[in-house]
């Protein structure tokens, strides 16, 4: 996103024209950004000799899924619906991962036919069924997820480590998981998986985890199992303020890297291949979310912005209290800024965000919101019976849709028509 002749461009177009095109609320992809973080994590997988997955529940639909498949990055689904989604894409199955703490029949079934290339194991009972829907004749490649008990500090609700999340195996346990695992004929045990959080700035709860996983690996390797990937996870934070400190990546895995090393030589093993699933630090900051001023208002102090968005296409600031830097898009302007609370529409006190604008912010103006590419759209809803927005690529100069705006009436398809009442019925409202 950038400012280019007192207009914001995205992707080197005017977000006027973008506004114009698809309406608003619109998500924005800027591809040139896009691409570049593709390119990135590409580049680091070759630096650290790493599998590198991209996982789609940050955002996911058939264009994004194709734009990636071109470049060395595997993909995650955790749904039946996403890995429709990249089937549709033509992603080739071995290069998808399944993950998913309570998966669906339709999703076992997807595993064990081999639509995928591996699976990711949350928990016993989700072990035993995979097991017996398996065929030893085509065995389903598994890793078994284990919580290693480490707590990032990052919002609870993103906090997918520690005794007081849902995801894993304990860590105390892996062994007899391990053991019931290389009993069941379809599965194949290939490596184990570990997921701390997302938005972690620190390297070292990513490092203090490495010791838990490999001891845990080599026990795998003493039980006979044919494991050689370990995979750590994603979460890498992305900067929500401008100026704000940034994950150094590169410096993380380094770091990573070398505990791992260190691990397996003091444990006398192979050093296991280390996989990572970023999703937000690959799609978050390309990502800018257009509104329509719709009105501006005054409560003693505090002036409002009441946008045609809110919860429903953006619920991450109501959920955790995400923050999105908003700049005015459409028009210069000279006037002071004046701290404003950006609202939507909604039926709910769907702050947005608050922060400074021009004080001359009216009815009428396009309002942009940066780093949304990630856990927006993803997230959306269809709260207050609003239809889901568009989300279109900007890149090089040029643009295209990508998902059109849900319509009005398709708010309303799955409704099941009733007979009208009787006039008796009637009457009694």
């Amino acid at each position: 996103m950038r400012i280019e002749a007192a207009a914001l461009s995205i992707g080197g177009v005017d977000t006027n024209e973008l506004a114009a095109a698809y309406g608003t609320p619109l998500l924005a992809l800027d591809t040139d950004v896009l691409d570049g973080a593709v390119a990135r994590f590409a580049a680091v997988a070759a630096r650290f000799d790493l599998d590198v997955c991209y996982a789609g529940k940050a955002l996911l639909f058939v264009a994004l899924a194709r734009r990636i498949a071109p470049s060395p990055l595997g993909i995650d689904v955790c749904s039946f619906g996403e890995l429709l989604t990249v089937e549709r894409a033509g992603f080739p199955a071995h290069r998808i991962v399944l993950h998913g703490c309570g998966k669906t029949d339709d999703e076992i079934a997807a595993a064990a036919a081999g639509r995928v290339g591996r699976t990711v194991v949350d928990h016993r009972s989700e072990l035993e069924r995979l097991g017996a829907a398996a065929s030893p004749a085509h065995p389903v490649s598994v890793l078994l997820r284990v919580n290693a008990g480490i707590e990032a500090h990052t919002h609870a609700h993103v906090r997918t480590g520690g005794e007081d999340s849902k995801f894993g195996f304990p860590a105390e346990s892996i062994a007899e998981d391990i053991a019931f695992t290389l009993a069941c004929p379809g599965l194949r045990l290939v490596g184990l998986h570990s997921h701390l959080g997302s938005q972690i700035f620190e390297i070292g709860p990513f490092v203090a985890s490495v010791s838990v996983l490999v001891k845990a690996f080599a026990a795998a390797l003493d039980a006979g199992a044919p494991v050689s990937q370990l995979v750590l996870g994603g979460g890498f934070g992305v900067e929500a303020r401008p100026g704000a400190a940034t994950f150094d990546l590169e410096g993380a895995l380094e770091s990573v890297v070398g505990a791992v090393e260190r691990e397996s030589r003091a444990r006398n093993i192979a050093t296991p291949r280390i996989g990572i699933e970023p999703g937000r630090s690959i799609v978050a900051e390309s990502g800018t979310s257009l509104y329509r001023v719709v009105a501006t208002k005054r409560h003693g102090p505090r002036r409002f912005a009441i946008v045609d968005g809110g919860i429903a296409d953006n619920p991450r600031p109501a959920l955790y209290g995400a923050y999105h830097h908003p700049v005015l898009a459409g028009r210069p302007s000279d006037a002071p800024p004046t701290d404003f609370t950006v609202c939507g529409r909604s039926c709910e006190s769907d702050l947005l965000v608050r922060a400074p604008l021009p004080g001359d912010l009216r009815a009428g103006d396009l309002l942009a919101l940066r780093t949304t590419g990630a856990y927006t759209y993803s997230m959306a809803s269809n709260y207050n019976r609003f239809p889901k927005p568009a989300v279109a690529f900007a890149g090089a100069g040029h643009h295209r849709l990508v998902v059109r705006r849900e319509r009005d009436e398709e708010i309303l398809r799955y409704d099941v028509d009733e007979p009208a009442p009787s006039a008796l019925v009637a009457k009694l409202y």
